[in-house]
């Protein structure tokens, strides 16, 4: 996966960076996960997972180019309080399913 930053564009008043970034997946074939993207972007920006919150991912018909658009927070307790709910709950790993108790 290619991760390129396509566009950077800085908030003062919610202290947020909006970008907006490419991912190339050829090797992959589908439209790799948020949280993949996250980590790739924490990589190559060097900040915390826990910053970055991917709004919108969207591969190009026919190609194997993902289009999407990112906000990274000075803090994660800051993205928390301004971000939707629904970006939020996308960009948290599933829940594994609770194991029943051993009797």
């Amino acid at each position: 996966m290619k991760l390129e930053i396509l566009a950077e564009k800085e908030n003062p008043l919610l202290k947020r960076k909006e970008i907006q970034f490419q991912v190339d997946h050829d090797e992959k074939g589908s439209t790799p996960p948020r949280l993949e993207v996250r980590r790739a972007l924490a990589d190559t920006l060097k900040i915390n997972v826990d910053q970055i919150f991917v709004k919108k991912l969207k591969t190009k018909t026919g190609t194997h180019v993902a289009l999407g658009e990112a906000n990274i927070y000075e803090s994660a307790d800051l993205a928390r309080r301004l971000e939707p709910a629904y970006v939020i709950k996308r960009n948290i790993p599933p829940e594994k399913p609770k194991e029943e108790e051993k009797k």
